[in-house]
């Protein structure tokens, strides 16, 4: 006589999840997804600041590539202009590189899509100041809102 199966057994290896183990795992994988979207999220900003950064740091060698062929920096009033067009008002630089010092010939934009500032001579640098007032437009503030600029911040607390 053969043992016959009742219904309710399972056989070793084809045991199913029950509904609570499921509930589990969707709750944890709610959770990893929760926190990973929040690191994702915070991206784009640190994103940015780190593109002007960059920018600031190609103005820098663009300006100093300017002043060693002309020996001078471009004034406040030329500005960053002055990088891309050979300058018509103050001092005009005689050996100003044909196609100027950045590639494209455009001054770049800060990520928010701002104007840079530049300053020459600069009230924290001897040279030259150059920043962006982060998102916000605004001086000073914490985050994305941070000033971006070609000094540190322990430079400014001296």
């Amino acid at each position: 006589m053969s043992a016959s199966k009742t219904p309710t057994e399972n056989p070793i290896g084809n045991r199913g999840f029950t509904l609570l183990e499921i509930l589990i795992v969707i709750t944890i994988l709610g959770i990893l997804a929760s926190l990973i979207a929040v690191k994702i999220m915070d991206r784009p900003g640190e994103a940015r600041i780190m593109k002007a950064q960059l920018d600031i740091n190609t103005l820098e060698n663009a300006l100093k590539l300017f002043k060693l062929d002309n020996a001078f920096y471009p004034t406040t009033e030329q500005g960053l202009r002055a990088l891309v067009e050979k300058p018509a008002i103050g001092r005009i630089p005689n050996n100003w590189r044909t196609g100027g010092y950045l590639e494209k010939g455009v001054v770049p934009k800060d990520p928010w899509n701002n104007e840079y500032f530049y300053m020459n001579p600069g009230v924290v640098n001897p040279d030259f100041d150059l920043w962006s007032y982060g998102a916000d437009g605004e001086e000073g503030g914490e985050g994305e809102d941070r000033d971006i600029a070609n000094w540190s911040i322990e430079q400014t607390q001296k």
